[in-house]
């Protein structure tokens, strides 16, 4: 307890630090998923996405990113074990920040999309397992994640599939191309208007205080993929294409309908991130505050400083402008090649499996997510369509990402501690 009293500042402005370092390592490798669709199939600029994602990151990790923050991130150790000792957890917060924020460093500099979730995570259980006790690790939401490496990909792999080969058969494969967008587009529109409208209200407006119960969100995102049926039905009558142009001009019309879509599902994909991810950063910076500001006391669920949530979000921002076009460049470009109805398959099908993941619990990466959709666009073109050099490193990168985060957590706890003299 003396050392929480004596050094209550140094330990808060540490933690606000290492948060802050690691909202930079989200924004430099996360970001990407949202924006690497729209980048690699040509529908923006990677300063476009740069800016785009910038806006609606921050406005989702600000205005969304929650007023109560869980401490302890999914549960994931039992705090009963360090009631005796809260400086414990203290140090060992600050290490898994740093910790978390050092391999996403790395994994952005060489253009890895690892997951931001499982870092922390990693970090979390590693100081935990070794620092205080094995037995303070709830192991079995452990094995949750490492199961949801192999669950998520494939569920948005296989919706990627067949969102995109039913395009490929109503539409591209036609005679009539364009006629064919003008029949069908507008239910690809009202799907996406569904799939959004779930994101936000299951990931976004829950954090500003808007509960609605399941059925509620539904009926919401059913009438707002109505209206945008509607909507979509009108823009796209309203297009003027020139029927005597030859089948390729037809197709460059289509595709820029399909980039339109996408990056109105990457704005959203965005958003939703930026809301959710951000505790990834803040909830371990909120337990810090919290426990030092209570004296010791450790609550399950802490409230928010009024400094904490800018520090997540600027950090995002900050990462995203700074090192952000590599792991654009790898989930762009690396994997397969991306046109725009490739990469709004890819961007619809990460959108739907995060809202499959949020109703049924499942603990959910977007990178994994968005890259398993990615692969199964490529997929639908044939396995000689993926870079596999560059998906065998994915994978080993994902595995990587744990232990490396619980290996560099212990490190920073053990040097952490001797610092303050325990």
């Amino acid at each position: 307890m003396d050392i929480i009293s004596t050094y209550n500042l140094t330990l808060i402005l540490l933690a606000a630090a290492f948060a802050f370092f690691m909202a930079w390592g989200i924004g430099a490798n996360d970001v990407a998923n949202a924006m690497g669709t729209s980048v690699g199939s040509k529908a923006l600029t990677i300063k476009q996405a740069i800016i785009v994602a910038m806006i609606f990151e921050f406005a989702g990790a600000y205005l969304a990113g929650g007023e109560v923050t869980s401490t302890i991130r999914k549960g994931i150790i039992d705090s009963a074990y360090f009631v005796d000792a809260p400086e414990l957890l203290v140090f060992g917060m600050i290490g898994s920040l740093l910790a978390a924020g050092v391999w996403l460093l790395i994994a952005s500099y060489l253009g890895w999309p690892v997951s931001t979730t499982h870092s922390i995570i990693g970090a979390i259980v590693g100081f935990a397992a070794v620092g205080v006790s094995p037995d303070s690790v709830e192991w079995m939401k452990v094995l949750g994640i490492v199961g949801s490496w192999v669950v998520t990909p494939m569920i948005a792999g296989l919706l990627a599939y067949f969102i995109f080969i039913s395009a490929q058969k109503l539409i591209f494969d036609q005679e009539n191309p364009l006629d064919m967008a003008k029949r069908y587009v507008p239910f690809y529109m009202a799907l996406t208007g569904f799939v959004i409208a779930l994101v936000t209200i299951t990931k976004g407006l829950k954090h500003v205080g808007l509960n609605f119960s399941t059925s509620e969100g539904i009926l919401l995102a059913v009438g707002v993929a109505i209206v945008v049926f509607f909507l979509g039905k009108i823009m796209i009558g309203r297009l003027k294409f020139d029927p005597s142009a030859d089948r390729n001009m037809h197709y460059t019309n289509v595709e820029k309908v399909f980039a339109v879509l996408m990056v109105v599902t990457a704005c959203a994909m965005a958003f939703a991130h930026g809301s959710n991810d951000v505790a990834n950063a803040i909830g371990p910076l909120a337990a810090v505050v919290s426990i030092v500001q209570s004296g010791g006391e450790i609550s399950s669920k802490a409230e928010l400083a009024w400094w904490v949530l800018p520090v997540g979000a600027v950090g995002i921002v900050l990462g995203l402008a700074m090192l952000g076009k590599r792991v654009i460049a790898t989930i762009g470009n690396g994997i397969t090649h991306l046109t725009p109805s490739r990469g709004f398959a890819a961007e619809l099908a990460a959108a739907s499996t995060v809202v499959i993941a949020s109703g049924t619990g499942l603990p959910i990466s977007t990178t994994q997510t968005l890259v398993g959709a990615v692969l199964g666009v490529g997929m639908a073109r044939g396995i000689a369509a993926l870079n596999l050099g560059v998906v065998r490193n994915i994978v080993v990168s994902w595995v990587v990402t744990l232990p490396a985060g619980a290996i560099m957590s212990i490190i920073f706890f053990y040097i952490i501690k001797a610092s303050f003299g325990v």
